[in-house]
């Protein structure tokens, strides 16, 4: 199996909602099945479960099964368990240390823990290893930003996330709240 790498929503921060990271695992079983319900934007027990059986369940590729822990740690984020999708975090990053959007949502959960200054470390890590959607990473950055007090720093990741998804409403909706003087 292939798997490539997207990003989905999922609701932490009461200001604004980071993008976390899902994987999409190309091909049939429960692990497809599994991706596909991460990116649907389901966290309901039944998709959980679902990771969770394809993880006990099926003989899945390096790359696959890291991708079904994060997609299985997305789900667990949405419902704010964010202690349990850490550890299947930690677990991809053990199993595929260069999957970037595995650095990117244990940024988002550390985001969630208050815990600042290491959400933007692992998000800094996961843009320099790549991500297939930069945009929410750069988004995520800018939240953690500006809960730093880096006003300024935001400001440039949510225009580099706007410009990289020009359609996507959230870093456009966000930098309506800045006011740019010159100097």
């Amino acid at each position: 199996m292939n798997a490539r790498v997207a990003l989905v929503a999922a609701a932490v921060a009461a200001f604004a909602a980071p993008a976390a990271a899902s994987v999409m695992v190309v091909g049939t079983g429960l692990a497809a099945d599994c991706s596909k319900a991460a990116f649907d934007g389901r966290s309901d027990r039944d998709a959980i479960l679902l990771c969770s059986r394809s993880l006990d369940e099926e003989r899945l590729v390096r790359r696959d099964r890291a991708g079904t822990l994060v997609n299985r740690g997305v789900m667990l984020l949405r419902t704010r368990a964010y202690g349990e999708a850490r550890v299947d975090f930690d677990k991809a990053i053990t199993l595929e240390p260069t999957l970037g959007e595995a650095f990117v949502n244990r940024g988002v959960a550390l985001m969630a823990d208050k815990n600042y200054a290491g959400a933007l470390a692992e998000i800094d890590r996961g843009l320099a290893l790549g991500v297939d959607e930069p945009a929410k990473a750069y988004y995520n950055r800018a939240l953690v930003q500006e809960s730093l007090g880096d006003a300024r720093a935001a400001y440039f990741d949510y225009r580099r996330a706007q410009e990289l998804a020009p359609d996507w409403l959230l870093p456009a909706k966000q930098l309506t709240r800045f006011t740019v003087s010159k100097p």
